[in-house]
């Protein structure tokens, strides 16, 4: 294209992004960290998500759509117009990575189904996101938090006496962007070694039954129905918060080691030698007659004391935090949260890419883009003919 290829482990890919809120520009937001060159093609109106406000910045601007899109070029393309509907179909056939999320089979009367593109491009790694799959539950349509009360998650989640209540984030669409990013490079590697392209087919709904773990294994493999607990956790205790003098603090005790050494370090070395308590089955089973013993010695000191002590003894726990105190959390422990997006005039805040990488760091060179921003030059470069 116009500009060089970026530095990265994906670098010279080029992926034609025909996804739009979530999980898919989730997805090819991590490709375009890694070097690949993203061309996010949106409709005339632009991605749903550049209209999802508040929050805002300052100029107006959703924060939603810059936590997804940024190192990528857009193109507004009417796929109902037959000059944009064959530059598509141009980017596609150059493409070596293909990803959409409209309903399955939305995109075919746009010659742009797997069928058609494989066509002209055999090559093509072609991932398909839904919310429900390509089968029985193809015309459902895919919002993550459809996924979140239909596969159960929203039954675990909430007050154990209250209604059930959706995730702070939409957890399903975040997972099923992570899954289908690996099958990308998986198929990326299997394309290596054999030449073949491939379809992938993910969904929002498998997404749930695999990132679900613990609660999904519950049913399958031990036959038990998981129910809402709060904050409590199914199968370990203490791993909630507990009252201290001040506030709350997560007490994450998952051995009995560490809960001996909680025990010392709180004044109580005799609850962990009481047999009731002694091995984790029995914390669990005894969790409303340990809970209040546990609370009434943590009622001592403030949470802030108990962390650097229960820390220093090799105890997990941690305070419960907003988000801006987890941000400067993680600046604090050196994880540099927060990079910045883009060059001179065109930058933006962003959250660093979550993987750190010794020898092909990722970077970040383009901001979000404004809607069509790279669009004239990127319609010239596909109306050349063959690239």
């Amino acid at each position: 294209m116009t500009e060089p290829a970026r530095p990265g482990p994906l670098s010279g890919l080029l992926v034609a992004d025909f996804s739009r809120v979530l999980a898919g520009p989730y997805c090819t937001m991590l490709l375009a960290d890694l070097g690949a060159d993203v061309i996010k093609v949106e409709s005339p109106t632009g991605d749903d998500t550049r209209s999802w406000v508040p929050p805002v910045t300052e100029d107006g601007v959703s924060t939603y759509f810059l936590a997804i899109n940024r190192n990528k070029r857009s193109v507004a393309l009417d796929l109902k117009d037959e000059g944009d509907r064959a530059l598509a179909q141009e980017l596609a056939r150059r493409a070596d990575v293909f990803v959409q999320n409209f309903k399955p089979g939305g995109l075919a009367r746009f010659g742009l189904d797997y069928d058609a593109v494989s066509a002209i491009n055999p090559a093509i790694i072609y991932a398909s996101i839904s919310g429900f799959g390509s089968g029985g539950g193809k015309d459902l349509p895919g919002y993550d938090l459809m996924v979140q009360a239909m596969s159960g998650l929203m039954s675990l989640t909430g007050d154990p006496e209250g209604p059930p209540y959706r995730a702070g984030i939409s957890a399903f669409d975040v997972i099923a962007g992570l899954h289908t990013t690996i099958a990308i490079l998986a198929a990326l590697n299997h394309r290596n070694a054999t030449g073949e392209g491939q379809h992938l087919d993910a969904s929002l709904m498998a997404s749930a039954m695999s990132g679900m773990v613990n609660q999904t294994s519950a049913y399958v493999a031990g036959g038990t129905v998981p129910f809402r607990m709060g904050n409590s956790h199914p199968s370990l205790f203490p791993y909630e918060p507990l009252p201290t003098g001040d506030g709350d603090l997560i007490v994450t005790a998952g051995n009995d080691a560490q809960f001996r050494k909680l025990c010392e370090v709180i004044g109580a070395p005799e609850l962990s030698d009481d047999p009731r308590f002694a091995t984790n089955p029995g914390r669990t089973a005894n969790r409303d007659i340990l809970k209040p013993l546990l609370a009434e010695k943590l009622a001592a000191k403030s949470a802030a004391d108990w962390f650097d002590a229960l820390i220093a003894v090799g105890v997990p726990c941690g305070p419960i935090n907003t988000v801006d105190k987890g941000v400067a959390f993680a600046e604090k422990i050196g994880l540099d949260p927060i990079v910045v997006a883009g060059t001179g005039d065109r930058t933006r805040p962003t959250v660093r890419h979550p993987v750190t990488f010794s020898k092909t760091p990722a970077s970040y060179p383009l901001a979000p883009p404004e809607l069509d921003e790279q669009g004239a030059e990127i319609r010239a470069w596909l109306s050349k003919g063959s690239a």
